[in-house]
């Protein structure tokens, strides 16, 4: 009987790799460490146990009657640990989740989604949509698209599309909202929906010094692609993307009120952790998001092209 509890990890970890490579050396390439180092956690385990695990001759070792006896059990021991943790891996690369912002995902993300299913058949794709930023060391989450400048710390980058905003409404709406939009002068006598900041960003990148005022907000709505609903059923005009909402104005349901199109200087980014870089799964996910990215981009170049951004501060009063 050991008067101690189970010697150290470190110290059976070293026999093991001893005894499997037949050498101190051998172990010490395997486990990234020196020779000298195997040696002295194999020396704590004799101590500790009170038995003689290795002879040792000037240039290698040999395992005594009674390390041969451990080693056969510590060696299937640490097989099965690694067999498991291969597993682990293999079942960790078949699911992958991914949080977003709600109305990217909503609106651009998960209609693209059965393109993605259809290429990797094997890869569970669990969305999360929430406006505040997950945490992505916890474990939780594999990547996020996150809106910003490109710069997390710790983290890889995939820059997507612009965050851009330009006035959008029901067809029926248009005519009454374009006249309203482009006379400074004239009353917003039609309910405003969407970010009062994007509202004043794009009114300044007009050249105008327009602010609304929140009496002038008809319904107030936590996402964005609320408000384009909003805008939709008829209930005011909104601010949004045209790249987010392209779907609905194609299908008809929402029409661009002006050609100017805003931004705030920020863009759309996938976004995972640098330790998890060389990740199948999300290395996988990351490139079917290129391609898709990559043919809206096309489609958007000469709108991007127009694009016109005004930094926040410039437009904040004094």
């Amino acid at each position: 009987m050991l008067d101690s509890p189970l010697p150290s990890l470190p110290a059976i970890r070293a026999f093991e790799a001893a005894a499997r490579t037949g050498s101190f050396a051998g172990a010490a390439r395997e486990l990234g460490t020196s020779a000298a180092s195997v040696s002295y956690h194999v020396r704590r385990l004799e101590r500790q146990t009170g038995v003689a695990l290795f002879v040792r001759h000037p240039h290698f070792v040999v395992l005594t009657p009674a390390g041969e006896a451990v080693a056969e059990e510590a060696i299937r021991a640490f097989a099965a640990l690694r067999a498991s943790f291969a597993r682990a891996v293999e079942i960790d690369e078949t699911r992958i989740a991914i949080t977003t912002l709600p109305t990217l995902g909503t609106s651009w993300l998960i209609p693209r989604l059965g393109s993605f299913r259809a290429a990797h058949a094997g890869i569970q794709l669990d969305l999360d949509l929430s406006p505040e930023p997950r945490d992505l060391a916890g474990g939780g989450f594999d990547a996020a698209i996150r809106n910003g400048h490109g710069r997390w710390p710790g983290l890889r980058s995939l820059a997507l599309f612009p965050s851009c905003f330009t006035p959008l409404c029901a067809p029926e709406l248009r005519a009454r909202a374009a006249a309203m939009l482009a006379d400074p002068d004239a009353p917003l006598d039609l309910p405003l929906l969407g970010r009062q900041d994007w509202w004043r960003l794009w009114f300044t990148a007009r050249g105008g010094s327009r602010t609304p005022r929140p009496d002038q907000f008809g319904i107030h709505l936590a996402e964005e692609h609320l408000d384009a609903a909003a805008a939709a059923a008829g209930h005011g005009v909104t601010i949004g993307s045209p790249i987010l909402f392209a779907r609905e104005i194609e299908a008809g349901r929402l029409v661009a009120i002006d050609d100017l199109v805003a931004s705030d200087g920020r863009s759309f980014w996938l976004v995972w952790p640098v330790a998890r870089q060389h990740s199948a799964k999300i290395r996988s996910f990351r490139d079917w998001l290129a391609s898709e990215v990559e043919a809206v981009r096309a489609a958007i170049q000469p709108m991007l092209d127009g694009l016109v951004t005004v930094e926040p501060e410039r437009a904040l009063p004094l």
